[in-house]
């Protein structure tokens, strides 16, 4: 028996040697099982940031969430102020302004109720193409400064100013995906502004006025174009701007439009009165005597008094009979 187990053991040895191997062997190259990170969640976009803020601060009475497609978004209603309203004034806001933006936008939507009519302002969501680069014009070679190093100097106008370009017939640089991603931006927009028109039919509203600030005055102009609703009788655009890289301007898309629409601008600008100007000699060719302008001066250093301006002007036009009360 001993010498049994004395022969056996190199052997049993050996064997337990090979194993414990083999298994480390194995270990090192058995692929890793590494954990899946955990998928990070979309960042809510600006607007719903600025949307929940409005939410804390306003009273529950005056906020409204509306349906469009498969999100909601909030809404500033507030009714008239008379037992006899004339009507509702949906509002649309311009780029980088919120349903209660306090130039236009707020004074407005506060104010027209005690004009008979009631208020809706809308949120707009993010836009897609805004994030792209802006189609641009570069400045003539005559107006760079080539003496300067500062790379300021050869940077491209501000939008503003490619804004003005476009406006003026110039031709800006095209983006790549522009058409697809203004696609989807008008499809959230038009949505959002849909789930307005129908609210103002929950209201028994007796007239519909669509109201754009900025930017917002062009989406409400394309949106009037496009989808021409027979629940909306008037449209009002307000100091009203053709977004960077959209087709067409409101220099099109204004003079055509068959119901009764103010142009409300401002004189002082150089360029608003050029724009005004076009678009004023444009609807005359087409004989749209539905079309009227209004101009106004800005205040400096007033701004109660620039935006009562705006609402008495406003008001003297959706309801001529009652502008002197």
């Amino acid at each position: 028996m001993p010498l049994l187990h004395r022969s056996t053991l190199p052997a049993l040895c050996l064997s337990l040697l090979f194993t414990s191997t083999f298994c480390v062997q194995a270990a090192d190259t058995a692929p890793a099982t590494a954990e899946k990170p955990p998928e990070r969640q979309p960042l809510p976009e600006r607007s719903q940031e600025e949307a929940s803020a409005l939410e804390r601060q306003l009273p529950p009475q005056e906020q409204q969430q509306l349906q469009a497609g498969d999100e909601s978004f909030l809404a500033l209603w507030k009714p008239a102020n008379s037992a006899e309203p004339q009507g509702l004034v949906i509002i649309v806001p311009g780029a980088g302004e919120t349903a209660d933006w306090p130039q236009a936008i707020g004074p407005l939507r506060q104010k027209l109720p005690d004009a008979a009519w009631g208020s809706l302002s809308l949120s707009l969501p993010d836009l897609s193409l805004d994030t792209l680069p802006p189609r641009v014009m570069q400045a003539p070679d005559a107006a760079v400064d080539t003496s300067s190093k500062d790379a300021s100097s050869a940077a491209p106008k501000p939008i503003e100013q490619a804004a003005s370009a476009e406006a003026e017939g110039t031709d800006p640089v095209v983006v790549p995906g522009v058409d697809e991603q203004d696609k989807t931006d008008a499809t959230r927009i038009f949505a959002r502004i849909d789930a307005a028109v129908a609210y103002a039919q929950t209201q028994n509203a007796r007239s519909v006025v669509l109201l754009g600030h900025g930017t917002g005055a062009w989406w409400a102009a394309r949106y009037l174009s496009e989808k021409q609703p027979a629940q909306v009788q008037k449209f009002v655009m307000v100091a009203a701007q053709t977004p960077v890289g959209r087709q067409p301007d409101l220099q099109q898309l204004v003079p055509a439009l068959k119901l009764a629409t103010a142009d409300v601008f401002y004189q002082d600008s150089a360029l608003a009165s050029k724009l005004a100007l076009e678009r004023g000699q444009a609807s005359k060719r087409l004989k749209n005597d539905n079309y009227k302008q209004v101009s106004l001066k800005t205040i400096p250093g007033n701004s109660a008094a620039a935006q009562e301006q705006l609402y008495r002007r406003i008001r003297g036009w959706l309801s001529p009979q009652n502008s002197a009360s």
